[in-house]
């Protein structure tokens, strides 16, 4: 799986990476977790607000945090 954190480095985009990289490692889940700068890439996915949240390519959430269970959802899913 792919997780991408689509964001130019702001406290809550940082804050989403952290959790989700957390997550995927105490619940031992494969994935790739990357952050994703590019504003091209936020605009292919029909995203402008940040931080978001792809996974495999599937935009989850875009312009807050999650709660890490709604996250967990995601990427049990």
């Amino acid at each position: 799986m792919k997780v991408e954190i689509l964001g130019v480095g702001c406290a809550k985009c940082t804050k989403l990476y952290e959790a989700v990289t957390e997550l995927v490692k105490k619940n031992s889940i494969d994935a790739e977790v990357v952050k994703v700068e590019d504003l091209k890439v936020f605009g292919q996915y029909g995203v402008f607000m940040t931080p978001a949240l792809v996974v495999d390519g599937q935009v989850k959430v875009a312009g807050k945090v999650p709660k890490d269970s709604e996250i967990l959802k995601w990427l049990s899913a």
